[in-house]
Parts: C-alpha cells; sequence; structure tokens
C-alpha cells in the first residue's frame, strides 16, 4: 500500500482559541487568565459565542456555540465583538512568520486560524525537524501571544489528523504509516475524521461500516460503486494515504457549490423569504460561471424559527439541462418551497447545486435565444462584481427591507469587520 509513496515532512498548525488569543491581545488582557467570550453581537441576545478563552470554559462552562443570554452576569467576565479585519491580518502576519523558515510556495493557508508548511530540506539550515517546530512554536507564542498546536505527517491528510486527534491535546503529535493502524483504523465514530460529515457517516453505519479500520477493510470496488471518486478517495484515507500537492484541498473535486445564512430576524412571509432567495441564487450562480461549471440537481433547505418550535425541510429536484443560470436556479427553488412551505417564520436558508459537469458540455438550443442572451448577461455582471465589487450591481429585491445582500457586505466571515 506504501510503496513509492513519498515520506514528505509536512505540518499542519492550529492557533488555539485564536479568535480569544487574539481579541485579548488587541484588549491588552491575558487570554490565560481573563475569562473573554468573542460574541458575534453584542446587541443580539440570541447571538453565538464564537470563541471563549480557557478560565471562561473552566470556570462558567461557557464555549463555542453558548448564547449570548446563556452567559452568567460576572464583574470579571469581558465579552468581545470580533474584528474580522484584525484577526485576517494576524493570519496573514502568522503566515508571513513561516515564511522565515520555508519560502512562500510551501506554505498553504488553509483557513484563518489554520495553515499548513512543507518542512522538507529545512534539517540543512535549522536542524532536526522537531526542533524547528518547537521553534516555530516558541516564536509564535513570544510575537504573537498566541498558543498553537503542531500535527506532523508524510502528507497533508496525515498531518490534519495528527492535529485534530492527538496534537490539539498534547501540543505535538507525529504520525507515520506505520501509526495508521493503530492510531486512525481505531477511530469510532466516523465523524471524528476529518472529512467525513454526519450525512455521509450516517450512510456508510447503514453499511455496516462504524470504524476507519473497517472503512479501509471495506472493498474499493463496493466505495467506488456506492460513492464514485469519494468512494476511491474513502478508501485511501482510510489507509492515511494522500497525493495531493501541497495547496490543492485535501478532498479533491468541487461536487457542489452552495450559500447558507441564518436570518437577521424571522422572516414570515413568501416574498420576503423569495428575496433573499434570489440574492443566494445569483451568488451561487456566480461562483459556478466563475468556475465554469453547471448543474443538474438543485438543492433547498430551509430551517423554521425556534418560537415556532424549529424544523423545516430539505429537497432537491433535477432538471433536464444543467445550468449554471440564477433564474432558471431560482424558479426550481420557489416550486420547492411552495410545495413543502407551511407559514411557518423562517430563520435559515441554504441552497445549493449539484451533479456538476463543465459548462461547454451544456447544449443551447439555437431555438432559445435567451439563453445565450442570459449566459451574457450573467457573464457581465460577474465582471462588474469582480472589478467593483460585491454591491456595484444588485437586484431590485436587495433594496427592500428583506433583502440582506448590503449589509452583509459590509461583514467579513459574517461578522463585523
Amino acid at each position: 500500500m506504501y510503496e513509492g509513496l513519498e515520506n514528505r515532512k509536512i505540518i499542519c498548525i492550529d492557533m488555539r482559541s485564536f479568535f480569544a488569543s487574539c481579541a485579548a491581545a488587541d484588549a491588552g488582557l491575558d487570554v490565560m487568565n481573563t475569562p473573554i467570550a468573542v460574541i458575534g453581537n453584542l446587541e443580539q441576545k440570541g447571538s453565538i459565542v464564537l470563541a471563549a478563552s480557557p478560565r471562561m470554559k473552566k470556570e462558567f462552562g461557557v464555549k463555542t456555540g453558548t448564547r449570548l443570554f446563556e452567559i452568567p452576569n460576572h464583574p470579571s467576565i469581558r465579552l468581545i465583538e470580533p474584528k474580522m479585519e484584525f484577526f485576517v491580518r494576524v493570519s496573514l502576519e502568522i503566515a508571513r512568520y513561516l515564511n522565515q523558515f520555508v519560502p512562500s510556495e510551501s506554505i498553504h493557508v488553509y483557513s484563518v486560524d489554520e495553515c499548513f508548511a512543507d518542512l522538507g530540506g529545512t534539517e540543512k539550515l535549522w536542524g532536526p525537524i522537531e526542533k524547528t517546530i518547537k521553534h516555530i512554536q516558541d516564536g509564535l507564542h513570544y510575537q504573537f501571544q498566541l498558543p498553537c498546536a503542531v500535527g506532523m505527517g508524510p502528507n497533508m491528510l496525515m498531518a490534519k489528523l495528527a492535529l485534530d486527534l492527538e496534537a490539539k491535546k498534547t501540543g505535538f503529535a507525529k504520525w507515520t504509516y506505520e501509526d495508521v493502524q493503530t492510531k486512525l483504523w481505531p477511530v469510532s465514530p466516523l465523524s471524528d475524521m476529518w472529512g467525513i460529515g454526519s450525512r455521509l457517516e450516517k450512510t456508510l453505519n447503514n453499511m455496516g461500516i462504524f470504524s476507519v479500520g473497517q472503512l479501509a477493510k471495506t472493498p474499493l470496488a463496493m466505495l467506488e460503486e456506492k460513492f464514485g471518486v469519494m468512494g476511491n478517495q474513502l478508501y485511501h484515507h482510510a489507509w492515511g494515504v494522500d497525493l495531493s500537492k501541497l495547496g490543492a484541498p485535501i478532498v479533491d473535486g468541487q461536487i457542489s457549490y452552495g450559500k447558507g445564512q441564518i436570518l437577521f430576524r424571522d422572516y414570515c412571509t413568501k416574498r420576503e423569504v423569495m428575496a433573499v432567495l434570489l440574492e443566494m441564487c445569483e451568488d451561487v450562480a456566480r461562483r459556478a460561471r466563475e468556475a465554469e461549471m453547471v448543474g443538474r440537481t438543485i438543492h433547498l433547505t430551509i430551517g423554521y424559527s425556534k418560537d415556532a418550535f424549529g424544523g423545516g425541510f430539505s429537497r432537491s429536484r433535477s432538471i433536464d439541462e444543467p445550468t449554471n443560470a440564477t433564474m432558471t436556479i431560482y424558479k426550481v427553488c420557489e416550486l420547492i418551497f411552495d410545495e413543502f412551505y407551511d407559514r411557518r417564520p423562517v430563520r435559515r436558508i441554504s441552497i445549493s447545486i449539484t451533479n456538476l459537469e463543465p459548462e461547454h458540455s451544456m447544449q443551447l438550443s439555437l431555438f432559445e435565444d435567451n439563453k445565450w442572451k442570459e449566459r451574457k448577461l450573467g457573464k457581465t455582471m460577474d465582471y462588474l462584481r469582480s472589478k467593483y465589487g460585491s454591491t456595484a450591481i444588485l437586484r431590485a429585491v436587495s433594496y427592500t427591507e428583506a433583502g440582506t445582500a448590503r449589509k452583509r457586505a459590509g461583514l467579513l466571515g459574517g461578522h463585523k469587520k
């Protein structure tokens, strides 16, 4: 299985309590000794905690996902709104710091608080790899007051697994191919492994697969028949094999384009919901057009307000011709909505298009001139937004009370800049 595979020196770095640590440093506070909670919006009692300092978690039981109204009223607690632009700047500075040890092409920023680096060849400059990692960790703590955990492996996947499954508890973990059977295979539930979500876990469970070891021992042909290309990846990932290059996604291939949002308030009428849906369809279609992809299946998920006892529905429809046209996607969403909406207040909306294929495969009838016009119009709108910003050109619904595009354009990562 592992013969001929490269034994690279990939590390995955996770900045512990990144948002809380950054907020503490910005406010001149000690993140280890001050109970701090970073709140999405201090003006909304239902807003959630995005990050909490260690003392906040230990003494008050406040953690990520806790609601603002659930936080006890205590004089020592500090509540801070996120400054996403500041957090992103810190993330960029961390990447620059790593550039002291490796060239920029050997660094891949995976998220605002996590990145990969290939330390292969640095032994000649900095000595043993483990010593270099310790130097990086000490430097990040000294320069940024940010503690970090590091996972190391022969590829990106193994480095990420070493981080998630061990290093986040111990500070550092190194996994090799020899560790797969003893450290990776016992992992259960399957959703504890990076890349396996709750839906995929449920499907695998229904196949009698409950641990990574069982997944590794499942015939490859069976997984490919059930999941296609993803089945091939699942099999090899269960063996710790990952051939992706640094900077490439660990799970290859875009299988959908989607967008979801929690609304600023309850939307009680179809007209309001459809206004937001049209904005979201525009965004999803734009991303598909930019990638020159089209999709045959449109998914719509609606979540009702907790005040209406929650719940909702998630349904999909497939169409004969693949599309990346905004209004085509929107009309399918409207059909689904009309069929399943039971007139309760809506608080969450998600849409996506799947069953993707290259745009050049889309057949445009010579007798349907409007398709050419819609395609050209969509490309023109995409160009204007790309050059002048996301709000350079908007549909009329974005200027209604129900529209969210203008307000969200002033946010970064869903939060204030």
